[in-house]
């Protein structure tokens, strides 16, 4: 690669994001998500509804954020974060293929999947073959969200707390890719603890990944963003949580991130 090409490359952008639970914006530590609320572990609950960070982010001009239902109760915040950007948010959490064309009629721009992909916590591609079937394989976001098992990281699914038969790898991620448009990837191990993102996992996804990726997981500072554009030689994308001021963090400026994006979009 020529000094003029190397410079052209792609650079890793901030992406938003809007957490539900129970029907609120919130920063959870993700390890902690299960069927036991009294183990949760709340970082931050919003006082602004879904709609208002929704218009937020399309006021900035932030594209491919995601919208997470943690559980159930989320559908109506959801639909009202979708409504204030319509076409310009994503959506997952309890997505199937009975119901991602109706939440693509809603106004997402794609759908998110994970647990569904899973049924007993194995990897389905007929399930996979049949969502994109449905939806499009443009409008398919596969979220493969993981924990580290040694030197390795294994899908996690239901809330990141049931292990799957599936290793995050470069073969795993092609298969995947022959079927969605995109990757969304939570740390869960580190996610919600501002305690710095998964380098090794960054490192490795800017090795594996030949579509749009969006890491999720410890980022702490806006700093961030250029570690990721150099772990990941820019293929791969950050989101910041409990960090960030519009989640009550004192760490990360949202308005920096827009700067960021506006530099070098």
């Amino acid at each position: 690669m020529s000094p003029s090409s190397a410079s052209k490359r792609r650079t890793s952008l901030f992406r938003p994001c809007i957490d539900l639970h129970a029907g609120v914006v919130k920063q959870i530590v993700g390890g902690t998500l299960g069927t036991d609320e009294s183990l949760l572990k709340t970082n931050f609950v919003a006082t602004q509804t879904p709609a208002e960070f929704g218009k937020m982010y399309r006021e900035n001009g932030l594209t491919g954020g995601h919208v997470i239902k943690l559980g159930p109760g989320n559908d109506e915040a959801a639909r009202e974060a979708l409504g204030a950007w319509p076409k310009g948010l994503q959506v997952g959490g309890g997505i199937m293929d009975s119901n991602a064309q109706s939440w693509i009629d809603a106004g997402a721009e794609k759908v998110i999947v994970t647990s569904y992909l899973f049924p007993s916590a194995k990897f389905s591609l007929e399930r996979l073959k049949s969502l994109c079937e449905k939806v499009g394989k443009e409008r398919l976001v596969v979220d493969v969200s993981c924990r580290r098992r040694d030197d390795k990281w294994v899908v996690a699914m239901n809330k990141w707390q049931d292990l799957t038969d599936m290793e995050v790898n470069k073969q795993s991620l092609d298969l995947l890719a022959e079927h969605c448009s995109e990757f969304l990837i939570h740390a869960a191990d580190v996610e919600g603890l501002c305690q710095g993102i998964d380098e090794d996992l960054v490192r490795r996804l800017g090795e594996w990944v030949t579509i749009p990726t969006t890491y999720a997981g410890g980022a702490r500072d806006v700093s961030d963003l250029d570690l990721v554009d150099r772990l990941s030689h820019g293929k791969v994308d950050l989101t910041f949580g409990s960090a960030l001021d519009i989640f009550g963090g004192k760490q990360v400026k949202f308005a920096d991130l827009v700067k960021w994006n506006k530099e070098r979009s």
